[in-house]
């Protein structure tokens, strides 16, 4: 359970203000049809962080545990850091094309997550609790919970949140994750 809860909260956090919650204002603008796009965030985000669960499992196997608590201790760390840089989001897409909304939409957050710092967040929580199911199930709630209002909702809601407040926070969380790897709580 405390797992699925940090792993939620963390990423929910995170994602506030991160390219793919702007992906998400950028798709409910141009498509104007959010349960495809909703569904499409799940899907992709779902996969994304299956197989970034995966590699977290993999790499608590292949190191040590002290290895692995220094490596988990400096990725938080880091981690905390890239919180603090905004993102922007590089490419817009044009037209749905022949996917339509919903595989525009799983095709987009795919690919928008990887290397993100929530897929990364996702492989170093899998290797910290060595919890799968629950670090990938806490990741999808988190990103859902804050991509799904945005899509609903739009930008009149993006502008009104503290995001900076916002990031300050999760990088205080990731912080504290970080120390506490690294004293091997």
């Amino acid at each position: 359970m405390e797992a699925f809860l940090i792993s939620t909260g963390l990423v929910a956090l995170a994602e506030i203000g991160d390219k793919t919650q702007l992906l998400a204002l950028l798709l409910a603008a141009r498509f104007r049809k959010p349960w495809p796009i909703v569904w499409g965030i799940l899907v992709a985000t779902a996969l994304n962080h299956a197989l970034a669960g995966g590699v977290g499992l993999l790499v608590a196997r292949w190191l040590t545990d002290d290895i692995l608590r220094w490596v988990l201790g400096i990725g938080f760390l880091a981690m905390a850091v890239w919180m603090l840089i905004p993102d922007q989001l590089d490419d817009s897409p044009d037209t749905q094309g022949r996917w339509g909304v919903f595989g525009t939409t799983c095709v987009l957050f795919f690919l928008a997550e990887m290397g993100d710092k929530t897929q990364v967040a996702t492989v170093a929580l899998a290797a910290q609790f060595n919890a799968w199911f629950a670090v990938v199930t806490g990741t999808t709630l988190g990103m859902m919970i804050a991509n799904a209002p945005a899509v609903w909702l739009g930008d009149r809601m993006a502008h009104r949140l503290p995001v900076r407040a916002i990031h300050l926070g999760a990088a205080a969380l990731l912080a504290v994750l970080g120390v506490w790897a690294l004293w091997g709580w």
